[in-house]
């Protein structure tokens, strides 16, 4: 099932709630006020979208249909459709290029955050990137048992320690672990208390002080994760953990249980925090990226039970670009064929150069005269005499040292510095 259809499927009840709240009052009308308006407006805020978002979804509507002389109330829910898709635009995409980038993941107990993580490194595992887990959340009881079997479900590795061990050590170890095994993705389980907003602080400035100091050029996200089903909680959540974090993004977990998932639109026009993922399902691959046009469409209107969608498998696209007796694909192949020879080339030559003039190098330091020259810089200790002739004893040191970057300030850093 493609994206859209697991988008659309998931947002069923959320789509009977507030589609459909909106439909009656269009239905109501036969032709525009500013009643209509308002009684939107009224819908929009059951549907758990916030009084604020609501609010400024009917003010730009009444500017657009009055700057396009729209008379028929059936014409509205297009633009209110079109006005929650360019709402949440904006941010969805995570920026993981660097290796290892890292994904910090913060939440309250009970929205779903272990089992989040889970999916998140077997998408990442089908999309052929390297995972390791970090089981950073050592407080809780099991914990750490339940990160060990969603690692082991996704075929990912995973750093751990004993219970009540200290996270930051957890964190540190797996940063280790992920350089010497060259790990594209390092995924960290956090504790998830908000009671006490002072220990959680203190321990996640422990984290993000390792994180800064062992890897401070690397990308990395701050992702909250959120239970769909508490509505306007869930934004009461965000902006507590904003006080305390700076927040990236937002995985909406359990949004195919909920007639509340207009909460999304108050997360993102309210918080100013983009959506990343949403959790459609029970399934490993129902956590989704989240679609700005696919959420809006959903919202909406329902796909007709023949709708055709390309389902992309990810784990079979070398496959599909090997030769075959379509000539486009051959192509294809060829080119990418090329590109390959080339780069080898390319690498051979350098390979090639480095030897000749490490060979070179030698050869004029080892050049045996019966005058003693310093061939390298340094500062000449003695001339002892041996057997074959005189021989420089001389402490070298590097000409030019290249002078190391200034070690930058990480946003982690910003924040506890």
């Amino acid at each position: 099932m493609g994206i859209f259809k697991k988008i659309n499927f998931g947002l069923r009840k959320t789509r009977k709630n507030v589609s459909g709240a909106i439909d009656n009052v269009l239905d109501s009308y036969t032709s525009i006020d500013q009643e209509l308006f308002d009684e939107l407006e009224e819908a929009l805020v059951m549907g758990d979208v916030g009084v604020s978002t609501a609010s400024e979804i009917t003010l730009r509507l009444n500017d657009i249909v009055r700057k396009k002389g729209i008379k028929n109330p059936a014409d509205v829910k297009t633009e209110i459709k079109d006005i929650v898709a360019d709402m949440l635009e904006g941010g969805e995409d995570m920026g993981l290029i660097t290796i290892p980038s890292v994904i910090l993941v913060i939440g309250v107990n009970g929205v779903g955050k272990t089992t989040t993580i889970g999916k998140l490194a077997a998408r990442y595992k089908a999309e052929g990137k390297s995972v390791i887990l970090a089981a950073a959340d050592t407080f809780r009881a099991a914990a750490i048992d339940q990160l060990d079997v969603w690692a082991e479900r996704a075929g990912v590795d995973i750093v751990k320690h004993k219970e009540g061990a200290d996270p930051a050590a957890v964190i540190f170890d797996t940063i280790s672990a992920a350089k010497a095994r060259g790990t594209e993705i390092i995924i960290c389980d956090t504790a998830g208390r908000l009671h006490n907003k002072k220990n959680l602080m203190d321990e996640l400035g422990k984290i993000y002080r390792v994180i800064d100091r062992e890897l401070p050029y690397s990308d990395r996200e701050v992702l909250l994760v959120l239970d769909a089903t508490t509505g306007q909680n869930a934004v009461n959540q965000a902006r507590e953990f904003a006080k305390i974090a700076e927040i990236t993004g937002i995985i909406l977990t359990k949004l195919d249980g909920t007639a509340r998932g207009g909460v999304v639109l108050s997360i993102k026009n309210d918080l100013k925090v983009p959506v990343k993922f949403i959790g459609v399902g029970e399934g490993i691959d129902d956590l989704q990226p989240f679609n700005p046009k696919a959420f809006a469409e959903g919202l909406f209107e329902a796909l007709p039970e023949d709708y055709e969608e390309d389902d992309i498998d990810l784990s079979k696209i070398k496959e599909d670009i090997k030769p075959s007796d379509d000539s486009q694909e051959n192509e294809l192949a060829q080119a990418v064929g090329e590109i390959f020879e080339a780069m080898a080339e390319i690498q051979a030559e350098e390979a090639e150069h480095i030897e000749a003039q490490a060979q070179a190098d030698k050869e004029e330091i080892t050049d045996e005269s019966d005058t003693v020259e310093s061939v390298v810089e340094g500062e000449l200790l003695a001339v002892v005499e041996e057997d074959d002739g005189p021989t420089a004893v001389f402490v070298a040191e590097e000409a030019h040292e290249e002078e190391k970057p200034k070690k930058k300030k990480g946003f982690f850093g910003r924040l506890f510095g």
